[in-house]
């Protein structure tokens, strides 16, 4: 043995003594970080999540239901009214190539799509149900059809005042929107307002909408693959989001275009062969929807509980109200501010409407979810208890689907990483817009902006950063309470959008293009 491999030798025995009590400080280094987050932020995300005094209920969630109702009121039912011409402008009936934006109609809807349709779709709807019974559907889907109104609302806005350049760039959002539309009424705090809101939006981006999804959607490969550091997980994504969030939004909206219309198939495609192998459980299944939201179904299931969960689980979900999905929407190629209204109220349609509500039927079809008569409260078949965070909500929804499909968990797995990897582009361009407004447009600025949003998905993967998701999580929603209290104040603007567009309309003044 030669002295380079007595060296070598040694250096091995050194680091296998030292190895372990690397990773226990590093283990230990990471508790000390989390504990001092924690401790640093944690008023700000106890004040966001707080309940209404004497109730279960947070106050955020409230914030957005109550605008989303002022807004549908207000608006006198436009998500109703005007769903039809939505799909038509989806379509692309009334699309003029020439006019200024970036991405057609689909793909502003998709992009936006793909930041809201997601993990939440799947285990939140199951912890929504375990917890508030079938008739938090009920809930769910009225909320849905309110939140309708907040996305027309918020992204007519976002069409209305974004910047465009010219070189045929354009930005938007609430930033925009709040800034220039308080200027031109005359009213205080416009630039204060979106300042705030632009700093949430980059820290709910890199948390929610990043560190999160690429660490749920590590758990699941290595669910199946078996145990491997995440690091691995998170370099491959940071590549392969990086390839196309560096194209800007066009190559974004390509890649949104494809993917969410495909997990979204895929998913419902699923769901709706379940319900038709147990056509004859369709009726009760909507008996035992409706008797929860009205009735004391269930312990945790009577109507207080149905309606608080159905109401958290569809804010949560479709982000109406947020402001996020208006940095997406104004990218749009359009002249006409109010048709990227219409198209994004198919948003939390889509969402909630359809893709939660077919989440609930299956499980609430399946049978997987029952209630202990001991207790009154919802179990699992098999008597764990369903009310134990996102992983039992995933756990839920997988059984339900395995009651028809053994393999479906496998195909539940590839539309989680389907999910994260959308949600986590999306919201790269959202954090981006936000740190262009704060730090000014340019190449350099995008470009250390899409390098630092990578770094963190590596960190995601491999770290468990509690706190860190904590407090993002409640940035996103410190966006609504910024968002909505600019709608409130440029509503009547839109309302002038919205007369003026319905008049031409209807006097045949706006034709439909035939592409």
């Amino acid at each position: 043995m030669n002295i380079f491999q007595k060296s070598m030798l040694t250096v091995g025995a050194a680091f296998a003594t030292t190895a372990p009590a690397i990773a226990q400080e590093a283990a230990s280094m990471d508790e000390r970080v989390n504990a001092a987050f924690a401790k640093a932020t944690g008023p700000f995300v106890n004040f966001i999540f707080a309940p209404i005094p004497g109730t279960s209920f947070p106050w955020i969630v409230m914030w957005l239901v109550i605008a989303a109702t002022i807004f549908t009121l207000y608006f006198a039912f436009v998500q109703l009214k005007y769903f039809g011409h939505a799909i038509s402008l989806v379509k692309g009936d009334y699309s003029d190539p020439n006019d200024a934006g970036e991405v057609s109609h689909f793909q502003a809807l998709a992009t936006a799509l793909s930041g809201t349709v997601g993990l939440g779709n799947i285990a939140g709807v199951a912890v929504a149900v375990g917890i508030g019974g079938p008739g938090a559907t009920f809930w769910m889907i009225l909320a849905g059809l309110l939140g309708m109104a907040s996305k027309f609302t918020e992204c007519t806005l976002g069409v209305k005042y974004r910047n465009e350049y010219e070189d045929g760039t354009v930005s938007g959002g609430p930033m925009y929107y709040i800034s220039k539309g308080f200027k031109e009424r005359n009213l205080p705090g416009g630039g204060f307002l979106a300042a705030l809101f632009s700093v949430f939006c980059i820290l709910g981006a890199l948390g929610g909408g990043n560190m999160f999804q690429a660490n749920q959607a590590h758990a699941q490969i290595s669910g199946i693959v078996g145990d491997y550091p995440g690091w691995i997980t998170g370099i491959i994504f940071a590549i392969v989001v990086f390839m196309v969030i560096v194209g800007g939004v066009k190559s974004i909206a390509r890649v949104t275009e494809k993917v969410v219309p495909f997990m979204g198939v895929l998913y419902v495609a699923a769901a709706l062969i379940i319900i038709l192998m147990n056509f004859d459980k369709i009726g009760w299944a909507f008996g035992q929807i409706f008797a929860g939201a009205f009735t004391g179904l269930g312990v945790a299931g009577g109507m207080v509980g149905a309606l608080i969960q159905g109401f958290k689980r569809a804010a949560f979900s479709n982000e109406a109200g947020v402001g996020s999905a208006a940095i997406a929407h104004s990218a749009v190629r359009t002249k006409e501010p109010i048709t990227e209204g219409f198209v994004s109220l198919l948003e939390p349609f889509i969402d909630t409407v359809v893709i939660c509500t077919m989440t609930a039927l299956v499980i609430t079809i399946s049978g997987q979810l029952m209630i202990d008569p001991a207790t009154g409260n919802y179990i699992l078949d098999g008597g764990s208890i369903a009310t134990v965070g996102g992983t039992s909500g995933v756990a839920l929804t997988s059984a339900a689907f395995a009651s028809a499909f053994s393999w479906f968990p496998y195909i539940l797995a590839i539309a989680v990483i389907l999910f994260a990897f959308s949600t986590m582009i999306s919201w790269s361009y959202y954090g981006l817009k936000a740190w262009t407004y704060l730090f000014g447009e340019g190449q350099t600025s995008e470009l250390i902006f899409k390098v630092i949003f990578c770094i963190f998905i590596v960190i995601g993967a491999a770290a468990s950063l509690g706190p860190v998701i904590d407090f993002s999580d409640a940035a996103i929603f410190a966006m609504a309470v910024v968002n909505i209290t600019g709608l409130y104040f440029l509503m009547s603007i839109v309302k002038q959008e919205l007369i003026s567009y319905r008049t031409r309309l209807q006097s045949g003044e706006i034709k439909k293009f035939h592409n």
